[in-house]
């Protein structure tokens, strides 16, 4: 598991912008970089929040629920708990992590 966020763009991705906003061979437009993430960054959003509505809609009663409230509460990540990255650890089969985070838990108590 990762704590990386969930709209940080793939680093081929921003090799790719990089090349393509390159002025010579070690110079790059920092601005190009910035507006190429935030804008895919954007579209990952409102991708993500047109998929949560999707799925909202076809819930009983989902007149009742939807507000921007619940779609704000809905789209802001979060890093997963210690609890969550043990038991993903675990299932993925990665002993030598379930290990250290078991240790991470017992200096938590």
């Amino acid at each position: 598991m990762t704590n990386q966020h969930p709209i940080t763009p793939p680093p081929e991705l921003v090799q790719q912008w990089r090349e393509e906003s390159s002025t010579g061979e070690l110079h790059f437009s920092p601005q190009y970089l910035a507006t190429r993430a935030a804008q895919w960054g954007a579209d990952q959003e409102l991708e993500a929040c047109a998929e949560w509505l999707k799925q909202e809609l076809q819930q009983p009663g989902w007149a009742n629920r939807i507000s921007s409230y619940f779609l704000y509460a809905a789209r802001r990540w979060s890093a997963p708990s210690l609890k969550e990255r043990l038991s993903k650890a675990i299932i993925d089969g990665d002993e030598r992590k379930a290990l250290k985070l078991l240790e991470e838990l017992d200096d938590s108590l």
